[in-house]
C-alpha cells in the first residue's frame, strides 16, 4: 500500500533553495545543542522497557527524560566519549583510515567541523545528490583533514539521531555516499517546499515512545520527552518549527500516528497510538534495534519488548504468506 507524501509540487528552484550560511551554522548547532541537552541527563532506560535480570539497570518507572536521553537521543558518540571501543559504524566503514587520537584534538575545534560537516550533508540531502568523501574534505579545515574519520563519524551520529537520516556508504571503492531515511520511513517533514530541516527524528522519538508506553502513549507522555530536547507545547523552535501542528496535524494526516480521546477522561485528554502508514513502513523490531544501538547492546536484552517485537515479526510472515497463497490461488486454472 503506498502513502505518498501529501506535498505540493515545487519548483527546481524551490527544491534546491538552500540556507544562508549564517542559517546553516544556526542548524547545525542546534543539532549538538540537541544532542547536548539529552546526553547531559545521565541516561537510564524508561521502565516500560524492562531489562534482562542482571542488567545491572533499573527496570522500575523512570522519567520521560531518562526514555529520551537512552532510546532514542543518546549517541553513539557517547561510546567515543566513554571509551568504550569501537560502534557498528566505525567497523563498516572499512574505506576510512584510522585516524590519529582524537583525544589530542581541541572539542571546540573538533565540534565546528562537525557542525560544518552536518550543515553540508543536510544541503546535500535536500539536492539528492551523491556524497564523496572529497567534497566533506573540502568543507573540513585543512589542519585537520587527519581527523576526517572522527569528524564523519560524529556527523553521521548527529544526522542519525536529530534528523533521522542514515548516512550509507554506497560505493566503498570510489568513497561516494547518499543519504536516506531511517528505518524504511518515506516522510521527512519537509512540508510545503519550504527550507527546512528533516523532521524524522522527531517522528521516530515518538514512534519509540509510544511503542515502549505499550503502544499508546498520552500526550502528557509525548511532550515529556520532547521537552528534555528544548521542543514545547506552546512555543516554536527556531529549527523545527511549529512542534505541536508538526505532531498533531501533519505526523497524523500522513497517517504515521493516530490521535485518539482517552476512554472515560474528564476532562478530555488524548493519546497517540502507531497510524497505518507507521506499521506498513516500518516495524517494532526496527524501532527495537534502533533503541538497544543506541544503548550498545542487543535487542534481546530487553526480553518484554523483544518477545512482542518478535511476535509482531511472525504476524507480518504470515499475513504475507497468506497474501501470496491468495494471489497464487487467484491465477490458478480450475
Amino acid at each position: 500500500m503506498a502513502f505518498p507524501q501529501k506535498n505540493p509540487q515545487c519548483s527546481p528552484d524551490q527544491l534546491f533553495q538552500t540556507h544562508s550560511e549564517t542559517q546553516g551554522l544556526e542548524v547545525a548547532q542546534e543539532s549538538k545543542a540537541l544532542e547536548e541537552a539529552c546526553l547531559s541527563s545521565h541516561p537510564e532506560m524508561p521502565g516500560n522497557l524492562k531489562e534482562a535480570p542482571d542488567a545491572g539497570i533499573p527496570s522500575t518507572s523512570e522519567s520521560a527524560q531518562s526514555f529520551c536521553s537512552s532510546s532514542i537521543v543518546t549517541t553513539v558518540s557517547s561510546s567515543i566519549k566513554y571509551g568504550e571501543g569501537p560502534t557498528s559504524k566505525e567497523k563498516e566503514d572499512s574505506t576510512l583510515e584510522v585516524d590519529p587520537d582524537p583525544n589530542n584534538v581541541p572539542i571546540e575545534a573538533l565540534d565546528e567541523n562537525v557542525s560544518s560537516l552536518v550543515n553540508f550533508l543536510l544541503l546535500k540531502y535536500r539536492m539528492k545528490e551523491v556524497i564523496t568523501k572529497e567534497d566533506m574534505l573540502k568543507v573540513i579545515s585543512k589542519e585537520y583533514e587527519d581527523h576526517f574519520v572522527e569528524v564523519f563519524q560524529r556527523a553521521s551520529e548527529r544526522m542519525e539521531i536529530v534528523f533521522g537520516l542514515d548516512v550509507i556508504d554506497i560505493d566503498p571503492f570510489n568513497q561516494c555516499y547518499s543519504i536516506f531515511i531511517k528505518m524504511g520511513l518515506t516522510y521527512d517533514g519537509m512540508l510545503h517546499c519550504k527550507v527546512g530541516v528533516p523532521k524524522t527524528g522527531i517522528l521516530i522519538l515518538i514512534l519509540g515512545a509510544v511503542f515502549v508506553k505499550g503502544n499508546s502513549a498520552t500526550e502528557q507522555d509525548i511532550w515529556d520527552v520532547l521537552s528534555v530536547m528544548g521542543l514545547y507545547y506552546e512555543k516554536k523552535h527556531y529549527i523545527f518549527g511549529d512542534i505541536r501542528e508538526l505532531i498533531t496535524k501533519h505526523f497524523v494526516e500522513e497517517e504515521y500516528l493516530k490521535y485518539q480521546k482517552v476512554d472515560n477522561s474528564d476532562p478530555a485528554q488524548f493519546k497517540y497510538l502507531w497510524g497505518p502508514r507507521a506499521h506498513a513502513e516500518t516495524t517494532k523490531m526496527k524501532v527495537l534495534h534502533f533503541l538497544a544501538k543506541v544503548r550498545g547492546t542487543v535487542p534481546q536484552y530487553f526480553p518484554s519488548q523483544y518477545e512482542e517485537a518478535l511476535e509482531d515479526e511472525k504476524e507480518r510472515a504470515r499475513e504475507k504468506v497468506m497474501a501470496i497463497t491468495m494471489d497464487s490461488c487467484s491465477h490458478c486454472e480450475f
